[in-house]
């Protein structure tokens, strides 16, 4: 009988004790840097060039092979919904495309770049080949 009224009392306690959480929220204001300038940089454009590129993609995982120098500053989504290791083979060939634009004519940049984007699948094997065409920008100054 005792054992029985320590039980309901263990019981009972238990009930009218709980387990309660509290979150208090502090709202910040957003972390967004921005910079600006007042420079401008005086661009003389030239001749059409174009660069090209192209990766292979084995499981939609492991890119084989492939262009190892990029453009900085030159990230795209490709909205092929591929990854090679969490990286985006369109993305890698676009900016490799760039890249080698850039670095063959002279240029400092690609003035109105336009990619052509061609993927062939085979399922398990994928390859994404990106063409760039545009013009020759060469900085003159910068004021």
């Amino acid at each position: 009988m005792k054992r029985v009224i320590s039980v309901a009392a263990i019981s009972a306690f238990a009930l009218l004790t709980g387990c309660a959480s509290q979150n208090f929220s502090q709202p910040t204001a957003p972390l967004n840097g921005e910079v600006t300038t007042n420079l401008k940089a005086d661009v003389k454009v030239g001749e059409l060039i174009e660069g090209q590129s192209s990766v292979n993609v084995l499981f939609g995982f492991f890119k084989l092979g492939g262009d190892t120098q990029f453009a900085d500053g030159v990230s795209y989504g490709g909205g092929e919904g591929g990854f090679a290791l969490g990286l985006d083979p369109v993305a890698d060939a676009k900016s490799a495309a760039a890249f080698k634009a850039v670095k063959a004519s002279g240029a400092d940049l690609i003035v109105a770049p336009r990619y052509e984007v061609s993927v062939q699948d085979y399922k398990v094997y994928k390859t994404v080949t990106v063409k760039v065409t545009g013009n020759k920008g060469t900085i003159s100054s910068i004021q």
